[in-house]
C-alpha cells in the first residue's frame, strides 16, 4: 500500500517538473497559457524612437550622380557644379530642407512658384522653402531655376568649366557668401567631382545654347539685384561629426566662434551631423 502512495507521489511530482522543452516536443503534453502582458499607459503612450541615419558626401555623391549628369547633358551645368551645389545647400542630404521637403538647393519661393512650400527661419524669419515631390525633382528644379536672364551667361560657357560655373555663380547673386565660389571649387576638389563632367563638341555645344537661351528669353522673369562681391580669402571645409560643437570648430581653425557664424551666414549654434562649415585658413 504505501509502495502505491509513494508511486502515485512521485508520478504528480514529475508531472509537475516538466520543462517548457518537454512541453515543446510531446504534443499530448499541455501548458497552462500566461495572461498577455498589458503594458501600463506610459508604455503605450511612448512610440519607439525614431532612428535617422546622416549620410556622408561620398554616399551623397553616388546615390545622386547619375541625376546631376543627366540635368548636365540637357542644360550644359557641369554635374560637378550640382552636386557642389547640393552637398553645401543640403548638407550632404542631412538638412531639414532635404530630408523633409526633398529640397536640396536650398531654392526659395518665388511669386511664379505654384509647388508646396515650408517655412524656416533664414535671411529673414518664416521664409518661404520650395517643397518637392521626390529628390530629383529638386535636381530638375534647380536647372530651371537658374534658366533666367542673370545666369544667361553661364550657359554659353563649356559644360566642363566648373571655375566658371562657380564663379559666374556668385558673381550672378545666386548666393550673398563672399566665398561662394571657393567652396564650390573645394568641394569639387575635394570629391573629385569633375570626372562626372563631359566635354562637348563645338556643334553640341551651338546646339544646347540655342535651345536653353530660348528657354531663358521666353519663360523666366527677373529676381532681385545681385549682392557685392568681397575680395575672396584661403578657406576650408569641415563636415560636421558626432560630439562636434561650433566653438570646437572654431578653436580647432584658430578663429572665433562668432567669426565662424559670420562666415556661413549661422543665427544659432546649433549644428547636425553631416553639415558642411566653412572655414578660414
Amino acid at each position: 500500500m504505501k509502495r502505491c502512495l509513494y508511486a502515485f507521489l512521485a508520478a504528480i511530482s514529475l508531472s509537475s517538473c516538466l520543462s517548457k522543452q518537454d512541453v515543446l516536443q510531446n504534443p499530448r503534453i499541455t501548458k497552462r497559457e500566461q495572461p498577455a502582458h498589458r503594458p501600463h499607459k506610459h508604455e503605450e503612450a511612448t512610440p519607439p524612437p525614431k532612428l535617422t541615419t546622416s549620410l556622408s558626401g561620398l554616399t551623397y555623391i553616388e546615390q545622386y550622380k547619375d541625376i546631376a549628369i543627366a540635368e548636365m547633358e540637357e542644360y550644359g551645368i557641369p554635374a560637378s557644379i550640382k552636386l557642389a551645389q547640393a552637398l553645401l545647400e543640403s548638407g550632404n542630404g542631412n538638412s531639414t530642407l532635404a530630408r523633409q521637403a526633398n529640397n536640396h538647393f536650398g531654392i526659395k519661393c518665388t511669386p511664379e512658384w505654384s509647388g508646396g512650400k515650408t517655412y524656416h527661419d533664414d535671411d529673414q524669419r518664416n521664409d518661404c522653402f520650395r517643397v518637392y515631390k521626390r529628390a530629383e525633382d529638386s535636381f530638375h528644379d534647380h536647372s530651371q531655376f537658374l534658366l533666367r536672364k542673370r545666369y544667361a551667361a553661364l550657359f554659353e560657357l563649356d559644360k566642363d568649366d566648373y571655375k566658371g560655373w562657380a564663379r559666374g555663380l556668385k558673381a550672378a547673386g545666386y548666393a550673398t557668401n563672399p566665398k561662394y565660389a571657393d567652396l564650390l571649387i573645394s568641394l569639387i576638389e575635394r570629391y573629385q567631382l569633375y570626372q562626372y563632367d563631359r566635354p562637348e563638341t563645338r556643334d553640341e555645344k551651338i546646339q544646347r545654347e540655342a535651345v536653353v537661351q530660348t528657354e531663358i528669353v521666353e519663360n523666366k522673369a527677373e529676381e532681385a539685384p545681385i549682392a557685392q562681391t568681397k575680395a575672396p580669402v584661403r578657406i576650408d571645409i569641415h563636415e560636421v561629426k558626432q560630439g562636434d560643437t561650433l566653438a570646437a570648430i572654431a578653436r580647432k581653425y584658430g578663429m572665433e566662434t562668432a567669426e565662424l557664424m559670420d562666415l556661413n551666414g549661422l543665427k544659432t549654434q546649433s549644428l547636425f551631423v553631416g553639415q558642411l562649415i566653412l572655414v578660414s585658413q
